[in-house]
């Protein structure tokens, strides 16, 4: 159910030219990545990758090994042992410089041994020969009905921080994988009336075998769908696509509608969507990938029409509050969940005039910081504090220093700052507290450690 509508608190506020005084102190990725990925599916749904990849290490250290996630590994019938039809993956060759290298893989945790170490500033490249088979209950990484959905499907280097590869083992709830901003290029070749839709800007023209490009993004996801229903509409200078696995134009076009206006309101108010194109495909779980998300429907979830709507427009915040500002998702994961809902909540309000909640007397039960890593958290008490808490109770701090138009100011000032950097909770209690001219940490310490 949606809130009613009530009385909004507004105040002009002015905020300080934070410019000319504030430095962002960021955290560095410790690696820079270069794809270059031939994909090749045959008819039967078996897929052939090679991937190479330009590591440049601009970590301060000597490395001796490259950690990547290798998720496909995650749904085999060894680690997946219930599912009920698992993938498959096999790595067949790995090669540093040219030279054939050793390595490990434990679940999706892939680990190359060097034979020399990489310093600082130093390049290499490690091509990876691989193929897999997708599961049918797989988790984001998935088939369904002749439809293929490949999320993390290609070697992700990890980050490095703090003299060590930043790799989590995988969870089946939440995002575990943090990678830096990276360029892409992907040559494919899929059996003929398949159609895919990626995140690259490249429209899809029909053929069954091209190259697709994409710079400074942080993810690189692949559909491949059977006969898609598709419509599209120019939004300025964003090409919008949705596509529906169905004859309901209804629901396409109550997507589409909804994607203009949620891109719009976000361009307005935060700041530029990075891309020439944004695809939404009404299919599967609410995800967000660079240039395109994914929002099914949710089953026994009332009005199916609004959630469908609310899925929509949260992935689209997402573009910024994880596509544009980055943050670790394991350790961090209330800095793009928290401030993708908020910022959902801000668009409802503006496009349905409703109230934004400050009833926080909800999370009594949650009485847990939002900033603690995933893995200290159940898995009932993790949504609860990352998107719900997290959003109400920095709403509240934001409502007790000017309301709704100023939360949009702090969202656009922060988007400005960090877009294209990585933030932790230190660093956004920092530019808070900056922005905000807070004398103390009280509202911040009722729902945040540090």
């Amino acid at each position: 159910m949606k809130p009613k509508t009530g009385p909004q608190l507004e105040k002009t506020v002015v905020p300080k030219q934070m410019s000319q005084k504030y430095n962002p102190i960021t955290q560095p990725f410790g690696s820079k990545t270069k794809y270059k990925i031939s994909l090749k599916m045959d008819s039967k749904g078996h897929f052939d990758v090679e991937s190479s990849s330009t590591i440049t290490n601009t970590s301060n250290d000597k490395w001796s090994d490259v950690v990547f996630y290798f998720i496909p590994n995650i749904f085999t019938k060894e680690n997946s042992p219930t599912l009920n039809n698992p993938g498959t993956a096999n790595i067949k060759r790995i090669l540093v410089n040219g030279e054939k290298a050793k390595f490990s893989l434990k679940k999706d945790t892939l680990k190359v041994l060097l034979d020399k170490k990489v310093y600082p500033t130093k390049k290499m490249v490690i091509d990876i020969q691989y193929n897999f088979t997708m599961p049918e209950e797989g988790y984001r990484f998935t088939k369904e009905n002749g439809n293929f959905y490949l999320a993390q499907w290609y070697p992700m280097v990890a980050t490095y921080k703090n003299g060590g590869w930043n790799k989590e083992d995988y969870r089946v709830r939440g995002e575990t994988y943090h990678t830096a901003f990276s360029d892409f290029e992907v040559n494919y070749k899929i059996p003929k009336g398949l159609t895919i839709v990626s995140t690259s800007d490249r429209e899809y023209v029909g053929s069954h075998k091209t190259t697709l490009k994409m710079k400074n993004v942080k993810d690189f996801f692949i559909a491949i769908l059977k006969k898609p229903n598709e419509i599209e509409r120019k939004v300025g200078q964003v090409n919008i696509r949705t596509f529906t696995l169905n004859d309901d134009a209804e629901i396409q076009r109550e997507a589409l509608q909804i994607a203009e206006k949620a891109l719009n309101y976000f361009q307005d108010k935060f700041g530029p969507y990075p891309h020439k194109q944004l695809d939404i495909i009404v299919s599967q779980l609410g995800m967000e990938y660079p240039g395109i998300v994914t929002a099914g429907t949710i089953q026994n979830s009332g009005d199916m029409s609004d959630w469908r709507e609310s899925i929509v427009v949260h992935e689209i915040a997402h573009q910024w509050f994880y596509g544009m500002i980055s943050s670790d998702p394991f350790h961090d994961a209330w800095l793009d969940e928290g401030l993708a809902t908020l910022a959902t909540r801000l668009f409802y309000s503006d496009y349905e005039n409703e109230y934004i909640s400050l009833d926080i007397s909800q999370f009594k039960d949650a009485p847990l910081p939002v900033n603690l890593s995933l893995n200290k958290y159940t898995l009932g008490e993790q949504s609860n504090h990352i998107y719900g808490k997290a959003s109400v109770y920095l709403w509240k701090v934001l409502s007790e220093y000017g309301g709704k138009k100023r939360a949009e100011d702090f969202l656009k000032s922060y988007y400005d700052f960090y877009k294209y950097k990585d933030v932790d909770t230190a660093e956004f209690v920092r530019f808070i507290k900056q922005y905000l001219e807070l004398k103390d940490d009280h509202l911040l310490k009722e729902f945040l450690k540090f």
